[in-house]
């Protein structure tokens, strides 16, 4: 998992225009046949494209210039220069691009083969046969060829899943996922054993799924850059739920998640919006007693339940859980575009 790569900066610079011609017709039997310069050929676009066989930025990490081709000049004969060859950069879905000066976004892929032209090429000049007509029949100038763009960019991978595990380091979140997918995260007992994102693909009843992303553990102070946290915060703003994995010995269970909630407000204040559940794992160390004791000290309004990973315990009703809450949200989606076409009718209408 060391070749996981979430973050490049590289120069990027699209092709200029080709200049058109300024050229007149010269025959054998007529030495002023009139204007016949061509148009220059249009510079190379930067096209980023999905690919969801991608899941790191690794094959980027070394490609520290992107220029794209120039387009060609026009000539005689209306001859059109040929357009500048484009450049077609694969990426794996959940990324954007970001103009590094003015921190804009300038494109976000997700959907795979999805092309997106970021950094369009310059257009051609116009050949001096594009301005001839009654009143000028010799024109004697041509257009010059649009410059490209170019600028150092940033390309940010954000993971796309449905679930995101949040939590202390050592809170069994790498467990948890190990025992309701397939994924294989290394497990061990110390602190940031889980140093990249881990995607693992959750079965359901009736053969649906849902994918579940295990975060490198987050401590207090991640969003000043403290721990590996602040690295990887980037990517629960892709997570529809955001499942907080609280281990049952840990000695305050509701100061912890108010920590790793606060840890997210201060990072993006957006993040409170999503649905929040609570997952007490390592509860197989838990009589029922304890668990009404700790039931009692957690927020009311968010859902929880206990957990075991070795046991496999309580690990039906969490998918239960998260299935429900993510029907949920793809509800609301549904809802807010409904309403985002009906205010688009109205305003076609008005107009």
């Amino acid at each position: 998992m060391e070749n996981f790569v979430d973050y490049i900066r590289v120069f990027c610079k699209s092709g200029h225009g080709g200049a058109g011609s300024r050229h007149f017709m010269r025959t054998k039997f007529k030495a002023l046949a009139g204007p016949d310069g061509g148009d220059g050929g249009r510079g190379g676009h930067l096209i980023l494209r999905g690919n969801s066989q991608l899941w790191t930025l690794l094959h980027l990490r070394w490609y520290k210039n992107v220029l794209a081709e120039n387009g060609g000049n026009g000539s005689g004969d209306n001859c059109t220069g040929h357009n500048g060859k484009d450049i077609v950069i694969e990426v794996p879905l959940g990324t954007i691009v970001r103009d590094e000066e003015t921190g804009e976004v300038e494109a976000e892929v997700m959907k795979d083969g999805e092309e997106i032209i970021f950094m369009p090429g310059g257009q051609g000049g116009r050949g001096n046969a594009y301005f001839k007509s009654a009143t000028n029949q010799a024109p004697e100038y041509a257009q010059p060829g649009q410059p490209g763009l170019e600028g150092w960019k940033v390309l940010e991978l954000k993971v796309l899943a449905d679930v995101g595990l949040v939590g202390f380091p050592n809170a069994g979140k790498s467990t948890l996922l190990s025992s309701i997918t397939a994924a294989r995260p290394k497990i061990a007992n110390y602190a940031f054993t889980t140093l990249t994102p881990q995607l693992g693909m959750v079965h359901y009843r009736d053969d649906r799924s849902f994918c579940m992303a295990d975060l490198p553990g987050i401590i207090e102070g991640a969003h000043e850059g403290k721990g590996l946290g602040h690295r990887f915060l980037r990517h629960i703003e892709r997570n529809a739920v955001l499942l907080f994995v609280i281990p049952a010995d840990s000695p305050d269970h509701k100061k912890e998640f108010d920590i790793l909630v606060n840890e997210l407000e201060q990072y993006n204040p957006e993040l409170l919006d999503k649905q929040f559940l609570i997952a007490i794992s390592k509860s197989d160390m838990l009589d029922e007693e304890l668990q009404e004791a700790i039931s009692a000290e957690l927020p009311a309004d968010v859902p929880h339940v206990f957990i075991s990973s070795v046991t496999q315990a309580g690990l039906q009703q969490l998918k239960d859980i998260l299935w429900e809450a993510l029907s949920v949200e793809a509800d609301n989606v549904r809802e807010a575009m409904l309403e985002d076409d009906e205010e688009e009718e109205e305003e076609n209408d008005e107009e």
